[in-house]
């Protein structure tokens, strides 16, 4: 089914559980793909193709690895496997998002598919795995990107146009505070991202900067995040309303709710999934995910080495206590870790409230 034609003829179709993208005559690719990848003249198309979550692994694939898996996935997709650079994903292909941002006589087009919830990561993150001799195991998740452009860019400016694109994914990432899943940070990226970019090399518009100050580089910038953040929309709802919740933004931190109701002790109310409930609700006040923000933020800045220990407990605890009087109870050590002090202070100030919205003296 053809879903988009660009400005510059690409013609994007979805089969199956796949994305394909024909190319009208001869472009310029750079591509961090498994085949045909790197720099490349010769491709006659792209495709990002969607496997399931449970056969994400080496030994479920057929042909046995994922090199051969997408020379065959090409082939059943009627390409030629040498000139078809591919891309695999869990997030499905109707979730997709497509944007186009133009001007004058430039357009770019973005596909992307996204998925962060699973292995969400930033940069210099913990590594999951040391991959040798081609060994690796496929996870879920993944942002994949396949940028069309309709000018011609020669080889060092679609290298740059990577660096841009890939901005523009941390950016849309850090403006939905989407978390990373091996540390307290938020995510740049999942760990298994791919990208891929085409350009025309026998169009008569030559662009020589794809960077931020270029007009090229803030139409990549703008269209890359808007399709991001359309894709994990789609895709697992991740948006600025499921972050409107202070157990949203706190579990980068580790807190779940559990660490609240453990807190809470006895008499707060009458059992667990009442708590539960309540919590939720209490969790979604725009005021208390204000100030969760706000705390979240000053003990980034600590991690980061922005901000002493001293500064922080300071400015944390006037923050929880200037904000609401039930917050004016805790305290923490001088000593104290102030990324601890700082998290169970607030817990003990949510469970404050939720005794005096119970009646509980």
């Amino acid at each position: 089914m053809l879903i988009h034609e660009t400005a510059g003829g690409e013609k994007i179709y979805r089969r199956d559980n796949s994305i394909v993208v024909l190319f009208p005559g001869p472009r310029r690719v750079v591509a961090s793909t498994r085949i045909n990848g790197g720099l490349r003249e010769d491709l006659v198309a792209l495709f990002n193709h969607h496997l399931p979550p449970e056969r994400c692994t080496v030994e479920s694939l057929p042909g046995g690895s994922a090199e051969a898996y997408l020379a065959l996935t090409a082939e059943a997709l009627g390409l030629p496997p040498e000139r078809a650079a591919g891309m695999l994903t869990a997030a499905k292909m109707e979730n997709a998002s497509i944007k186009e941002c133009t001007y004058r006589d430039l357009t770019v087009t973005a596909v992307v598919t996204a998925g962060v919830d699973v292995n969400g990561g930033r940069a210099g993150d913990p590594a999951s795995y040391y991959e040798r001799d081609g060994k690796w195991e496929y996870v879920g998740g993944t942002i994949n990107i396949i940028l069309l452009l309709n000018g011609n860019l020669l080889p060092h400016v679609l290298v740059r146009a990577v660096v841009t694109a890939t901005e523009a994914k941390a950016a849309a990432l850090q403006e939905l505070m989407a978390p990373s899943r091996v540390s307290p940070d938020i995510a740049t990226g999942s760990g298994t991202d791919q990208i891929a970019i085409a350009a025309v090399p026998d169009s008569p518009c030559t662009f020589t900067d794809a960077g931020k100050h270029s007009k090229l580089g803030e139409l990549i910038g703008r269209c890359v995040k808007e399709a991001v953040k359309e894709a994990l929309e789609k895709e697992t709802g991740l948006n600025a309303g499921r972050q409107q919740s202070f157990l949203a933004r706190l579990a980068r931190y580790g807190l779940t709710e559990e660490d609240f109701w453990r807190a809470a002790g006895p008499g707060t109310v009458t059992n667990g999934e009442e708590y539960r409930q309540k919590l939720a609700v209490l969790a979604q006040e725009e005021k208390l995910v204000a100030l969760a923000a706000a705390l979240l933020h000053l003990l980034d800045e600590y991690r980061w080495g922005l901000l002493t220990a001293p500064a922080v407990r300071a400015a944390g605890e006037a923050l929880l206590r200037s904000c609401l009087p039930l917050f004016r109870s805790g305290s923490i050590e001088k000593e104290e870790d102030p990324v601890s002090g700082l998290l169970r202070m607030f817990v003990e100030g949510v469970n404050n409230l939720l005794l005096a919205q119970a009646g509980v003296n």
